[in-house]
């Protein structure tokens, strides 16, 4: 070996020296500046992860005097959705017409009621106590079945829907 091989080995050895130390230095990474290494990934992490979320929640832009909306909420009713729409508004109004006159029947009802019971009261303290008069028994029969009539259509409910 000459004395140029001979320097050029040594030369490249001290690199080859020098490189394995970087190497060695830089696996070794002290503990300390591992975890925050560790902690620095995991934030930017998490952080990546929230605003893809909150990205994704957004609502689409519009004024807010506008909400937005659909273009089939926005599109005009056909002529079955008006026929269907009109039907559902009458049967409204029907039931709403039944529901009051059942009420005023009731009412009715119920003041008739009041005044047969009151009529069997007094016609009751008149008699004695062992003798019933065959008026006494047809108007009990009669505030029965009313009573039976104002219960049944206190039952009765004309439904809203």
């Amino acid at each position: 070996m000459n004395l140029v091989q001979h320097s050029n080995r040594r030369s490249r050895g001290g690199a080859e020296l020098r490189t394995a130390r970087l190497w060695s230095s830089a696996r070794a990474v002290n503990p300390r500046r591992r975890t925050w290494l560790l902690a620095g990934a995991a934030l930017f992490a998490g952080a990546f992860l929230l605003a893809v979320a909150d990205s994704g929640q957004q609502a689409p832009m519009g004024s807010p005097d506008r909400p937005y909306l659909l273009p089939e909420a926005n599109r005009p009713l056909d002529a079955n959705q008006r026929m269907i729409m009109q039907d559902q508004q009458q049967k409204k109004a029907n039931f709403e017409a039944v529901n009051v006159e059942r009420k005023k029947q009731l009412s009715d009802d119920s003041v008739r009621l009041l005044k047969l019971a009151n009529e069997l009261k007094t016609e009751v303290d008149k008699t004695d106590k062992d003798t019933l008069s065959i008026s006494v028994i047809r108007k009990a029969d009669e505030i029965e079945r009313l009573a039976h009539v104002v219960k049944e259509k206190m039952k009765l409910t004309v439904g809203a829907n």
